[in-house]
């Protein structure tokens, strides 16, 4: 499965305060800032903070990213930037090496891509990632506390605080759970008048708890019922 996530950052008057945020969906998202930093700053920021949140999480990262300073220095440019002692061509400092370096670590071992979005085009997770770090930068220029966020919620975390608010996971109506046996599903050859008449058919999927737990992870992340990811899979 893939983690969808925005990554941005705002600074008022660039340089000024300024924030930087990434965000999954409303339980799964950070921000932070300083009271005086650059945009491009607050950008490689999110980015770097959203693979450290995400570490220890076995999905593929896709990032979503308005800022073409971003994704070119990830993907073009960084390696001939340490290859020359991170310099660029004409032998000058790469501004933001310390950012840069560290976002070179955290990418090691990670599989990811980088897709760009324009900024302020209605896309509904690059808009929350913005006002998010947007908020920031609000807050350190009022003295306000920051707007955190949650931080990184994997569907492990989904699971454990359901459990322990007593609440039931959402039960799709095309999943049954225990495996009992190899098929993943299967359509029965005996159907009664009213499924024949309307061309539809029954599914059963049989799943173990952790295949239940990801599958409810992956709708949540699209923003989707479960009914509709099954539908688009099969």
């Amino acid at each position: 499965m893939t983690i969808t996530a925005a990554a941005d950052g705002s600074a008022l008057g660039n340089p000024g305060p300024a924030g930087w945020a990434w965000y999954v969906d409303d339980n799964s998202w950070a921000a932070g800032g300083w009271p005086h930093a650059t945009n491009n700053q607050g950008e490689l920021k999110a980015v770097l903070e959203l693979f450290r949140a995400t570490a220890d999480d076995p999905d593929d990262l896709l990032v979503l990213c308005d800022s073409q300073y971003v994704i070119n220095s990830v993907t073009k440019w960084m390696p001939g930037w340490k290859k020359k002692g991170w310099r660029k061509s004409d032998g000058k400092p790469v501004l933001n090496v310390e950012l840069l370096k560290e976002l070179d670590q955290a990418l090691t071992g990670r599989r990811y891509r980088f897709e760009w979005v324009k900024g302020h085009a209605n896309h509904p997770l690059n808009e929350a990632a913005d006002a998010r770090a947007r908020a920031v930068a609000e807050a350190f220029q009022r003295r306000a506390a920051i707007p955190a966020g949650p931080g990184w919620r994997s569907f492990d975390d989904h699971r454990r605080s359901a459990g322990a608010s007593g609440q039931e996971e959402e039960s799709p109506a095309i999943v049954v759970a225990p495996r009992t046996h190899p098929a993943l599903f299967s359509f029965d050859d005996q159907h009664d008048g009213e499924s024949v008449a309307s061309g539809r058919h029954s599914v059963t999927l049989t799943l173990n708890d952790t295949e239940h737990a990801r599958l409810l992870e992956r709708a949540r992340r699209r923003g989707v019922s479960v009914d509709e990811l099954l539908r688009d899979l099969i």
